[in-house]
């Protein structure tokens, strides 16, 4: 071995050696939207009051606390619910949400599957099917609307767009409309707040097996009480009153115009609900599981919403953006469940 090859060999040991030093970690401005923002700005970019949001935060803010060190400046409860919030109110891409903030997108995506999941875990606090002298309540404020008699709830169903869930069997999620989606089935009372909503079934799903498959169902087939559904996709029953598709007399047609304003709560519902949280036109762009619990988690933010704006007496409505015609042939019907509904129309009409 000559004097070059050592050299050589020496300044090969020396580059391998050598510390290549790393660019120093840059940490995004994150600033307060509570300081920064006006009321009406802020109600402008996250869809709700500031006493909403803060609500939120108060409800899940131990849960999403990080407790276990502050390495790498950790993101506060606050940031993360309304990150979260504008996410889901205004359906925008999570790059600009997450810039906004002062976060990078895996962050932003690692945080909204956080805190819908939390949000989610309090359903059965803020949705509640109503019992005992609340149901009696209930009732009264149906009858209010259009004078139709014992009925304590309007259902109906509509569609959440998501992404190609992927899997075994993918097109099983693609609805009548030819896209991805979730049918979800929705319950309101006469003021227009959720009182039920199942958030699992693929799009291709029917509403009526929805209806036969859910726990609520079971428990209408032991109540005395009459059921108000909002189109002709659910098959009528004693506990379920669907439209006539055809009436004749004028008991019948009364009875259709009374049904055709009560059942109206739930489609103003929903076009409340979906002009609030603008992700439901744009879709939700996450995993399957984390999709269910979005939903669930914006029908729990909208109740509290609504509570909110039940108790300083506003119940202004936005538009609805559901289809409300009656389709030929689309009723399901049977025997007996016709048999009530005639029953009913005499009786009350």
């Amino acid at each position: 071995m000559d004097l070059i090859d050592i050299n050589d060999e020496l300044r090969e040991v020396a580059e391998v050696e050598m510390v290549i030093p790393r660019n120093p970690k840059v940490y995004l401005v994150r600033r307060n939207p509570f300081e920064i923002y006006t009321d009406m700005q802020f109600k402008r970019k996250y869809r709700l009051s500031k006493g909403v949001a803060q609500f939120v935060i108060n409800l899940i803010g131990n849960e999403i606390l990080h407790v276990n060190n502050n390495r790498g400046l950790p993101v506060s409860p606050e940031v993360q619910v309304l990150t979260t919030i504008r996410y889901l109110a205004k359906g925008a891409y999570g790059d600009d949400i997450a810039e906004h903030h002062g976060l990078s997108q895996p962050t932003l995506s690692i945080i909204v599957k956080r805190v819908v999941e939390a949000i989610a875990g309090h359903r059965e606090e803020f949705i509640k099917f109503p019992e005992n002298e609340e149901l009696n309540t209930v009732k009264t404020e149906f009858y209010n609307i259009a004078r139709c008699s014992a009925i304590v709830g309007a259902i109906d169903g509509t569609h959440v767009k998501i992404k190609c869930p992927g899997g075994e069997n993918p097109d099983l999620f693609i609805n009548r409309k030819g896209y991805y989606s979730l049918n979800v089935q929705v319950v309101s009372d006469a003021k227009g707040k959720i009182r039920y909503i199942v958030a699992r079934w693929r799009g291709s799903a029917h509403d009526s097996r929805i209806w036969n498959e859910c726990l609520l169902r079971h428990r209408f087939a032991k109540l005395m009480v009459y059921y108000l559904e909002i189109m002709g996709t659910y098959p009528c029953s004693r506990y379920l009153l669907t439209p006539l598709l055809h009436p004749k007399t004028d008991s019948e047609n009364r009875y259709n115009r009374a049904h055709i304003s009560t059942r109206n709560v739930v489609e103003r519902l929903f076009g409340k609900w979906k002009n609030m949280f603008r992700c439901f036109f744009n879709g939700l762009h996450m995993k399957l599981e984390t999709t269910k619990a979005a939903i669930v988690a914006v029908a729990i933010i909208y109740n509290i919403y609504m509570t909110g704006q039940l108790q300083n007496g506003d119940s202004s409505d936005e538009e609805s953006d559901e289809e409300n015609e009656i389709e030929d042939g689309y009723f399901q019907e049977n025997m007996q469940g016709n048999l009530f509904r005639q029953q009913y129309i005499q009786r009350f009409f």
